[in-house]
């Protein structure tokens, strides 16, 4: 039977297995080093195997490498691991390294002396020791391999027992290389020959080592870099392994059919496979398998159980709503869910008025939930220190029995935003039993925060919109209280004075017109209340009959206003007429309220060629410049108390400024106050098209 492998070629894949295993550890030691003197020693002695390996692949491939070389990188590999054990065992303890000086010493002369070729030159200087000085070699390395189990012991011997997770797989690796490389030596020297068979196995001894030393070195940052694996691709790679094996099982399961199956094999083969296989699919998307084989990484092989980075930005993901389009509610109980592999929950919120209802469930079947209970009263014992808690033994009064006895419900986790806990999420079993540690309890806690955090962010958001919804029909509302209060005071006016006057035609002219004129604003005014909105109905109107009017209609109080015209006759401007009419009498009803009876109101209408200006200047009590900046303009602001609603300066401001012009006032206390309009004035032909327009 011709053999398929040679053990020569079976040495070769060894020796490079461990070349290639240790140059890629080499590599990410080279990236993440930090200067230490800790790393650089290990980084060395990654290099030096390196080297071994690769020339021993060589040699056993080609016999190309003289035996010199080979000598010295088999003392050049055990050294530089030697080494790199005494500064780990003099970081462990300083006494101890003290005691071991003379040991550190002989290592480095010994294995310098091991390093050259001494057997081509030594005989020459001392014949006739040319028999021993194989076996001197040989016993030097024996001697090396001896030192590095020492050390391997003393390190684990002194290192406490609560830190030996960390170093455990060290000393199990380098123990194992050691000890073979004790019997490897020790029967050559026994013997007088190197065993051939050992040899080459050597390679493949190593290879298998490797991973060891990797997890070491990923669970001991302080040797001077943070070499981490992906527990990600830990679990995919060990996934992928475990198929590649189950494969192999199933090729020969196949195999021994065929040979041995007679004349079922054609029935029984390919069912086997079609079995095989579809078991193998539904192991690969099993989540309860999935969840055990994470538990399995995490626990073995990693000093923390999460990767707290990735943790936090697939949080973030799942509370935005970039990995699932669902509710907010939903989203909090599957990202707090994924973190102990929890399958599905129920979470119970707290509204406006403080009743905690259940808000959604999240793959949980409804004769598991109460949808009907109210956990107000949980909300408020989960307060004081918003711990998370095991249903099953859970130390509160609070917690009904329905919750507290279920057999698929697992854990309770509030929703602490602040000092005020929002609501709290109730998670299913896991798919693989796990205990409920720190590392599960703190971060839990800090993803619980963050996701009340959204849920408060929500509700305010809620609440805002509600606001804004409310929001126009409260400024109607204001603008109509306002101008109803300006008619009212006129109405009363003309009612006061009736009595008196009734007999004089002149005042019953007036009287009628200003009843006339109230009711017309006041069909306006029912006007916005039905559609909801201000009516603004902007055109070009000349600005003296606005005025005069404004003037007219406040004549019936004193101080009477006095008007001048500075050039302003058929001056036009952009305006909604009804509005800009009640702002000026506004204006001039405050001037009036704010003066004496024998005091001075005037208004000035002036224009230029691009603008037409109205003030409005009376010498009453007046404001300093700090109300004038501050609250003048500031809606709801009245210095009237109940009886002023503090509008009409900020409606005003704004009717200005939508008509492009702008407002200044001028006053000081005790020396009167000039309000300033300013607005663009029209252009004739703007004005005589809409005029036009208008009669048409």
């Amino acid at each position: 039977m011709q053999t398929i492998v040679s053990p020569e070629s079976i040495a070769v894949i060894g020796y490079a297995a461990d070349a290639v295993a240790m140059a890629v550890l080499g590599l990410l030691l080279v990236t993440t080093w930090r200067g230490r003197l800790q790393g650089g020693l290990l980084l060395l002695a990654v290099v030096v195997s390196v080297l071994w390996a690769a020339l021993l692949a060589v040699q056993a491939q080609w016999q190309a490498v003289p035996s010199q070389v080979i000598w010295a990188a088999e003392a050049a590999r055990i050294i530089a691991w030697c080494v790199f054990l005494m500064r780990l065992v003099s970081r462990l303890q300083s006494g101890l390294a003290e005691h071991l000086r003379l040991l550190y010493v002989g290592v480095l002369v010994g294995g310098a002396l091991l390093l050259l070729p001494f057997e081509d030159w030594l005989p020459a200087l001392l014949p006739g020791v040319g028999g021993w000085l194989a076996k001197a070699r040989l016993i030097g390395q024996l001697l090396l391999t001896v030192v590095g189990l020492f050390l391997v012991e003393q390190i684990y011997r002194n290192t406490p027992w609560q830190h030996r997770w960390g170093i455990k797989f060290l000393c199990f690796g380098l123990g194992a290389v050691f000890v073979y490389d004790f019997y490897f030596f020790a029967d050559a020297l026994l013997f007088g020959r190197l065993d051939t068979g050992v040899w080459l196995a050597r390679g493949g001894v190593n290879a298998v080592v490797m991973p060891l030393l990797a997890v070491s070195v990923a669970r001991n940052p302080q040797w001077s870099f943070d070499l981490s694996v992906s527990r990600a691709v830990v679990v995919h790679s060990t996934t992928l392994v475990a198929a590649g094996v189950y494969l192999l099982f199933m090729a020969l399961a196949g195999y021994y059919i065929r040979a041995y199956g007679g004349e079922w094999t054609a029935v029984f083969q390919p069912l086997f496979f079609f079995g095989a296989g579809l078991l193998l699919v539904v192991l690969l998307f099993s989540g309860q398998l999935r969840s055990h084989l994470k538990l399995f990484v995490s626990k073995h092989f990693y000093s923390y159980r999460y990767d707290y980075r990735e943790e936090w930005l697939r949080l973030i993901r799942v509370l935005s709503g970039k990995e699932l389009q669902a509710t907010l509610p939903e989203r909090i109980i599957l990202a707090l869910g994924e973190l102990v592999d929890s399958p599905g929950g129920a979470i119970w919120v707290r509204d406006a008025d403080g009743v905690c209802s259940l808000r959604r469930c999240w793959n949980l079947s409804p004769s598991v939930i109460d949808g009907r209970w109210h956990g107000e009263a949980l909300c408020t014992a989960l307060e004081p220190d918003g711990r998370i808690l095991e249903l099953a033994d859970a130390p509160i009064d609070a917690l009904p029995d329905w919750l507290r006895d279920s057999a698929s419900l697992w854990l309770l986790v509030p929703l602490l935003h602040e000092e005020r806990v929002l609501g709290f999420v109730v998670l299913a079993r896991p798919r693989a039993a796990q205990e409920l540690g720190w590392e599960n309890i703190q971060l839990l806690q800090t993803a619980a925060r963050q996701a009340a955090s959204y849920l408060a962010l929500e509700e305010a958001a809620a609440a805002l919109a509600e606001a804004h919804q409310f929001a126009g029909f409260n400024r109607l509302s204001a603008f109509v209280v306002h101008d109803l209060k300006n008619l009212v005071a006129q109405l009363s006016l003309v009612s006061r004075n009736a009595e008196r006057y009734r007999d004089n035609p002149a005042f019953v002219d007036d009287a009628l017109q200003t009843v006339s004129d109230s009711v017309e604003r006041m069909n306006r005014l029912l006007l916005q209340l039905r559609s909801a909105v201000p009516t603004e109905t902007e055109r070009c109107v000349a600005v003296r009959p606005l005025v005069e009017r404004a003037v007219a209609e406040r004549a019936i109080q004193e101080p009477v206003p006095m008007l001048r015209d500075a050039g302003a006759a058929d001056a036009h401007i952009c305006v909604d007429p009804e509005r800009f009419s009640s702002v000026l009498r506004n204006i001039i009803q405050n001037a009036q309220e704010s003066t004496e009876k024998q005091g001075r109101v005037e208004v000035t209408l002036g224009a230029d060629a691009e603008s037409v200006t109205i003030e409005v200047d009376d010498d009453g009590c007046g404001m300093d410049e700090a109300f004038i900046r501050e609250r003048l303009f500031r809606p709801f602001d009245s210095t009237k108390g109940l009886a002023g609603m503090g509008i009409g300066a900020h409606e005003c401001k704004a009717l200005v400024a939508l008509s492009g012009g702008r407002v200044d006032v001028k006053s000081e206390p005790g020396q009167g106050t000039c309000f300033r309009i300013e607005l663009p004035r029209a252009l004739p032909a703007v004005a005589e098209q809409q005029a036009m327009a208008a009669a048409v």
